[in-house]
């Protein structure tokens, strides 16, 4: 087992969001399944891609079920500038105005408008968790100045720049995995099902289920048999007994804080599954 890297590294390019479950810590590791021999990167569930950013791959594809981070992406790539001004617009670390962005109907706002209003709610909600009720609105609450700020300009223009690379897919897992080629290294870190949620109480159980598990299982089976390397990092649970069955798997240990407070904080363990 590996030990746990108590601090994020530095990354040349980091992420300009913040996500739950962030992979952040394990980049030391994950960077290595990167190889010379790659043509091409693939993450169906892309979140903050991190990895993305920092193994810097000369193309890829970035899917994800979530219609926002992709379309903030995409106004993020093409139209950085209208993306920053429309942030600077907004009164920083404020509780009424992070309320107001909750609660307007995103479908009166630009494109460039509904990319500031993600990242905004992103920076400043409760430990970077995505949840929706079930008219589809954005609920998490106001997290305010223990998240930081909003990144620097500079951030933005490098992830700006890295994402030119890259081509989006909004969708289930197996609508970007069936672009999946050989050359290719996917990277999956999924959502954790029902059994897991010891570990990421404050995950929506609904994200993933067996059902989905079994799915993902399929894929490996399948990527694997086309020669397509990939990874897969998921909790140490009984579905990720399921998932690294056959396949070769390496066990470090991670500081959580998904509570949000350093006395919820908590060594778990994480599995890198892979083909490699």
């Amino acid at each position: 087992m590996q030990p746990d890297n108590t601090a994020a590294p530095m990354q040349d390019c980091a992420p300009f969001l913040r996500w739950a479950g962030s992979k952040r810590r394990l980049l030391p590791v994950l960077q290595t399944f990167w190889t010379k021999k790659h043509r091409r990167y693939v993450e169906p569930f892309a979140g903050s891609a991190c990895l993305f950013f920092a193994i810097k791959p000369p193309k890829a594809i970035l899917g994800d079920l979530n219609p926002e981070l992709i379309a903030t992406f995409i106004e993020v790539k093409y139209r950085i500038g209208a993306v920053l001004k429309q942030l600077k617009n907004l009164r920083p670390e404020d509780k009424e105005e992070y309320l107001r962005l909750r609660a307007i109907d995103i479908s009166t706002m630009t494109p460039p408008e509904r990319a500031a209003r993600f990242i905004y709610l992103n920076r400043y909600c409760f430990n970077g968790i995505y949840r929706t009720n079930l008219a589809g609105r954005f609920n998490v609450p106001y997290s305010g100045v223990r998240c930081g700020s909003v990144p620097a300009d500079e951030v933005f223009q490098k992830c700006s720049n890295r994402l030119r690379r890259a081509r989006f897919i909004n969708g289930d897992f197996e609508k970007v995995l069936h672009h999946a080629e050989k050359g290719d290294l996917v990277y999956m870190d999924p959502p954790f099902a029902v059994r897991a949620r010891r570990v990421f109480r404050e995950y929506d159980p609904s994200t993933f289920t067996h059902e989905d598990i079994q799915r993902l299982r399929s894929w490996m089976e399948r990527l694997n048999s086309k020669g397509i390397t990939f990874v897969v990092s998921y909790a140490e649970s009984d579905e990720a007994d399921v998932l690294k069955k056959n396949f070769s798997y390496e066990t470090i240990a991670v500081r959580r804080h998904i509570a949000g407070f350093a006395a919820h904080r908590a060594m778990t363990n994480e599995l890198l599954i892979s083909n490699i």
